[in-house]
Formats: structure tokens, sequence, C-alpha cells
């Protein structure tokens, strides 16, 4: 089981044009709590993934992913629990990170948000001038929770 390391800030700035690759991600969520079964469409790839519980205020937690056929991807889609979430992501190089930038579609218009993964909880990395605060660990940014408690439904006080 691999350990992922990350952290997610909003994004306050023009990036696109650094990306140098960009693609649609539909994913749903079989099941979420302190552990979660997400099913990801990625343009014509697919994956089951599994993570555990989240540690260090979210800044890591297990993740198990295998890649699945995308018929069985569809159906799993399927069993899913609210909403299916729709975003673009883009990769952009930053000073030896990759940061994936998620720019959400449909209920979730409007949030737009950075990962970098990390090879350890205490990496330091140098952050582009569009990378605003940080929001690891904060759960209304959690995928699995936007599913059920969409960006658009946020209140002025949520979104700040």
């Amino acid at each position: 089981m691999a350990q992922e390391i990350e952290r997610k800030f909003m994004v306050v700035g023009e990036f696109r044009h650094l990306a140098h690759n960009s693609y649609h991600i539909a994913q749903g969520y079989i099941a979420s709590g302190r552990r979660t079964v997400r099913v990801r469409i990625s343009d014509h790839k697919a994956w089951l993934t599994i993570k555990g519980p989240s540690n260090n205020g979210g800044l890591s937690r297990y993740e198990w992913e295998h890649e699945i056929d995308l018929r069985e991807a569809l159906e799993l889609l399927q069993l899913s629990e609210g909403a299916t979430i729709e975003k673009r992501r883009y990769l952009v190089e930053y000073k030896g990170h990759t940061f994936e930038v998620d720019e959400f579609e449909g209920d979730n218009l409007g949030l737009i948000i950075a990962e970098v993964e990390l090879q350890s909880e205490d990496e330091t990395f140098e952050r582009p001038e569009w990378l605003g605060r940080e929001v690891t660990g904060i759960k209304r940014y959690y995928n699995s929770h936007l599913r059920a408690h969409p960006f658009k439904e946020w209140s002025d006080e949520e979104r700040a």
C-alpha cells in the first residue's frame, strides 16, 4: 500500500498557459467516510481507488489504486453516492514539482484547487505566484465532500 502525501491550495491567478497537459476527469464515490472507495474515469482509462483515513491534519493517507476496464468503471459509477464529480485537470511543472490543478465543472463550477504530491511530509517546495491559501485537511475541499455539498451551495464565508 502506498502513502499519499499531498498539499492542497486555492488557485488565485492564471495557470492554464503553463500547463503541459490537461484531461477531463469524472469520478464517483461508492463509499465515503473515514475510508473512501472511488471510481475515476480519465479520458479512456479508469481506476478504482481506496483511500484510508487522513493523518497529520490531512497531509497524508494510505492509498491503493488499480486500473480497471472502462466498461466496468462506467457500471461502477452507477453505484456511486451523490453526484459525479466532473473536472478538468491541468498538469503544471514548477521548479521540480508537478502541480495538478483541478478546475471543477457542474455544481462545483468556479472552484479551482491545486495539489502537489510530496515525497515526505516535511518536503519543501517553491510556490508559484498563482497559488493561494492552503486548504490541506479542510474537508469541504475534498472531492468526496463536494459530491454532496457542492461549491454552488457554499456561503460567502465558506468561499473566503
